[in-house]
């Protein structure tokens, strides 16, 4: 299908029912918490997007799973912006000033003057109007029965520095408590949270608006990792190939997207904090209640007959995983130029992004492939990566399996691993000491010669407290460990074993077949469950010129700690509701295109 430009949600939805890729379900659903089961079911067996009408206690139609596979994500956004990023990085990478250069660059010159938004007279966002407002007609989702609250979980979150630099569209979690105020969630080393603070600190109130809906390119540029000084509506005028509508509003304050579903229009008090959460994330986790700052709502807008998108998170993999691989192949070809020395990023999605990064590098000469690295965890949102893999060559990083195999062959564990405790940790990984405290490490493996073979099958003794073997990947032991709460220095005893020395790596987890059951939960048990500093074990520790080398097998304790949040599951009571409705909802001979 060709690409055509899409400026509003309807004309997303409108495709998506053109392709197949959209049903509609009339029979009655409860946003509280049969919603997010019914898309759970569905994403899990790579279903389309789902329009629910018939909304229990709201009269606005919920809609989920927009973007919940590559095909969706492709008729949403077609290959263009793909095509302007590459195209863009090659001119800069090779520019030079000669008329032959402008000329060879006309298109690129073309398609950058649609970059950017422009004034209307006239918007549809402006149809509805409610003052004071009245969020709980809002149909506001909870994801899991453990959540503190409804949350808007596709929220367009806008706000300006206080000084005029600039602006900030992010998504960040909103749990609405009244009709007229909600939670925001601005975590460490996001935009919005600068904004606030330094709003706070002269004593002032942040003017807030909160979109919901809109042009798909809307949504995504919110969510993309981008700069701090790279504006969000730029990237979303990029994306849909056009220039971004905007309205005044007529009561003032900050410009209105015209093709929004929903704006909502207020401010955030200093010094004001209520309790947050919890909330199931997507870590597959239950992110804990923390105080956060309130929204103060004073108006509302929406269109006629508006549209509430929203999604759900929890374990991996759901709709933020394709949405994530989508913004890295936005945005690698830009990684070379931000970053000198890399060649190409990954974080994974399996592991909630943050906790798993991996990268190729130059290595030209002694440690430049370190240098490297520390790029990356000074990059922004990168800064908190909790496990960065580093190689050189010309392997492709995004193949976890081959990427292992090779780093273990070539690691030195007297100097290619580094931990950097005392350091940020990401706010829903609670594998630390503290909130936001916590450490990352580094491992390299580096150079074309492997330095060793790796065991494919274990045939040895385990100590006491320790079953069920099973070799994952070459090089590679998981083992059943006894709980935490029993038996703390069981990692330290297990690296000490005779026996194992030809083992990089051993993994210690609860349950050995529900971790080697496949790559994903691989993945998931294996960096959502340690921390760096805390369950790294080695069977030799030495510290030279302050650098802890280590002898192996290294062991990653990886086992539930008491302090950890619990692990998602749907309550009994929904599935046993959504059992009883599912045969209605989805067709048994559906089959994505």
């Amino acid at each position: 299908m060709k690409y055509k430009i899409i400026k509003d949600l309807r004309a997303f939805l409108e495709v998506l029912r053109v392709e197949s890729e959209l049903i509609e379900i009339d029979i009655p659903v409860d946003p509280y918490l049969e919603i997010a089961e019914i898309h759970r079911r569905v994403i899990s067996q790579g279903g389309p997007a789902l329009l629910f009408t018939n909304v229990q206690d709201s009269n606005f139609p919920v809609v989920t799973n927009l973007f919940g596979s590559s095909r969706r994500l492709e008729l949403a956004f077609g290959n263009h912006p793909q095509k302007f990023v590459a195209e863009l990085v090659k001119n800069m990478e090779s520019l030079s000033p000669s008329w032959q250069k402008l000329w060879s660059m006309r298109g690129l010159i073309k398609q950058g003057l649609k970059i950017g938004t422009k004034t209307v007279n006239k918007a549809p966002i402006l149809e509805g109007f409610q003052s004071p407002a009245r969020l709980t007609e809002l149909p506001l989702l909870t994801s899991w029965d453990t959540d503190g609250g409804p949350f808007v979980t596709l929220p367009l979150v806008y706000t300006e520095h206080p000084d005029g630099r600039g602006h900030n569209l992010g998504m960040y979690r909103i749990q609405r408590y009244d009709d007229t105020t909600t939670g925001i969630h601005w975590q460490i080393h996001k935009g919005g949270g600068y904004h606030y603070h330094e709003a706070e600190k002269r004593n002032e109130s942040l003017p807030m608006t909160l979109f919901i809906g809109g042009p798909p390119a809307l949504m995504m540029a919110a969510i993309a990792p981008l700069p701090e000084n790279i504006p969000e509506l730029m990237l979303a005028s990029l994306l849909m190939g056009d220039k971004l509508p905007l309205i005044n509003d007529p009561k003032g304050g900050h410009p209105l997207v015209a093709t929004a579903e929903f704006a909502i229009k207020g401010k955030v008090p200093p010094h004001m904090r209520r309790p947050e959460g919890p909330f199931g994330d997507h870590y597959g986790y239950n992110s804990l209640t923390h105080e956060y700052p309130v929204f103060q709502v004073d108006h509302l807008y929406h269109r006629r007959d508006a549209i509430y998108p929203a999604t759900v998170v929890g374990r991996p993999r759901q709709e933020d995983f394709f949405i994530g691989d989508f913004l890295q192949d936005l945005l690698s070809p830009l990684f070379p130029l931000v970053m000198n020395g890399v060649r190409q990023l990954k974080t994974f999605g399996e592991t909630g992004f943050h906790c798993l990064a991996a990268a190729r590098v130059a290595d030209r000469y002694p440690r430049e492939a370190f240098a490297a690295g520390l790029r990356i965890l000074g990059e922004g949102q990168l800064s908190l990566t909790k496990f960065l893999i580093i190689t050189d060559g010309d392997l492709d990083v995004t193949d976890f399996k081959k990427l292992w195999v090779h780093v273990l062959e070539r690691v030195n564990w007297q100097s290619d691993l580094f931990i950097f405790a005392n350091v940020s940790q990401d706010t829903l990984d609670y594998t630390g000491p503290s909130v936001n405290k916590g450490s990352k490490a580094m491992l390299m493996g580096l150079g074309k010669n492997p330095k060793r073979v790796l065991p494919e099958s274990f045939n040895g003794e385990l100590p006491a407290g320790c079953s069920h073997p099973a070799v994952f990947l070459p090089g590679t032991l998981v083992v059943q460990g006894e709980i935490y709460e029993h038996n703390k220095d069981l990692p330290k005893r297990l690296a000490e074993v005779a026996g194992l020395e030809a083992w990089p790596v051993i993994l210690l987890v609860d349950n050995t077949r529900a971790a080697t059951v496949n790559l994903q939960e691989f993945l998931w048990t294996f960096f959502t469950r340690f921390e760096p500093a805390a369950d790294i074990h080695a069977a030799g520790v030495e510290v030279r010129r302050f650098h802890v080398g280590m002898k192996a097998p290294v062991v990653f304790d990886c086992r539930m700690k008491p302090w950890y949040p619990h692990v998602l599951e749907v309550d009994d009571a929904t599935r046993r509701k959504v059992d009883e409705k599912f045969h209605k909802i989805w067709p048994t001979n559906w089959s994505a295109k």
